[in-house]
């Protein structure tokens, strides 16, 4: 989940919240540097402490309703790996998975956090519908009916998030231009969050010889890469996947240094493509969550 991209959107509905925060700016100007200080995963519990003083007093409903919004889709993912690691015997990967489920029940404690200081009320667990994991709307029989009994199938379901979530971050980067305090910080924490989609591809190679890069690889006709045609969707989008143009260049066209033309496959895997706020929302509503 893009937590830059979430005071972005706080902004377009407090035009007031980056004059609240400006003066405490030096608190975050240096997280691009954290990594040698503190994990990254603690990012969030520093942004948290901006919100508090951000807002002294109770926010807007508005302002409300955005942080809401997104720790609704925190919950779906923080859900998913901590049911994966409370299944006995399912994760055999067991560091490589609590890392990934550490990092998203922090940004789950920090939505909270940062809700309540502004005076609104933290949606919850009790307040979904229902969390469908196998994809099938809440009746639990989708195509992904043995994730929590399979661990391939669990290991695919992960793929698909981590992979959505980070073409979702890159979705919100452009959002960000000219705020270089945030961007700097978006963007560190982008990179964690690939790595997050790398280890789960590369364990799926490793393991069970799925034949996958530790990043999306494309084909001219087909941009999913992962062996899974039930989620065709979190790879194509507007820009799809497999998209070989890049600012106005073909990079089909661009010579390699071995003197041959540049493949669909190179091109697709130097870059993430984008999937904007409503793709996301059509991807995981209403086949993984919904609301009551």
């Amino acid at each position: 989940m893009n937590l830059f991209g979430i005071i972005e959107e706080i902004e377009k509905v407090d035009p007031e919240f980056n004059d609240r925060i400006s003066p405490r700016r030096n608190a975050i100007k240096n997280m691009s540097s954290f990594g040698t200080k503190v994990a990254l995963a603690a990012i969030p519990f520093a942004l948290g402490d901006l919100f508090k003083k951000a807002y002294g007093a109770a926010a807007s409903s508005d302002v409300i309703a955005v942080l809401n919004f997104a720790l609704t889709l925190e919950l779906l993912e923080a859900t998913f790996y901590n049911t994966g690691l409370a299944k006995a015997g399912l994760v055999a990967d067991t560091a490589y998975i609590t890392y990934i489920k550490n990092d998203e029940n922090n940004h789950v404690t920090f939505l909270t956090d940062a809700i309540t200081a502004a005076g609104g009320t933290p949606v919850s667990a009790n307040d979904l519908a229902y969390v469908d994991f196998t994809g099938g709307g809440g009746k639990n029989n989708g195509p992904f009916s043995d994730v929590f009994t399979n661990y391939q199938t669990f290991l695919a379901v992960a793929e698909t998030f981590e992979d959505t979530g980070v073409r979702a971050y890159k979705g919100q980067a452009g959002n960000l231009l000219g705020n270089q305090t945030y961007l700097t910080a978006a963007l560190a924490i982008h990179a964690v969050e690939a790595r997050h989609a790398s280890a789960v591809r590369y364990l799926r190679a490793s393991k069970y010889g799925v034949s996958i890069n530790p990043w999306i690889t494309s084909t001219a006709s087909a941009s999913n890469d992962t062996g899974i045609p039930q989620v065709n969707a979190n790879y194509g989008g507007a820009t799809p996947e497999n998209n070989t143009a890049q600012g106005g260049v073909n990079i089909l066209s661009l010579t390699s240094v071995e003197g041959s033309t540049t493949s669909v496959a190179v091109a697709s895997a130097a870059f993430d493509e984008a999937l904007t706020q409503a793709e996301v929302l059509a991807i995981l509503v209403p086949a993984f969550v919904n609301t009551k």
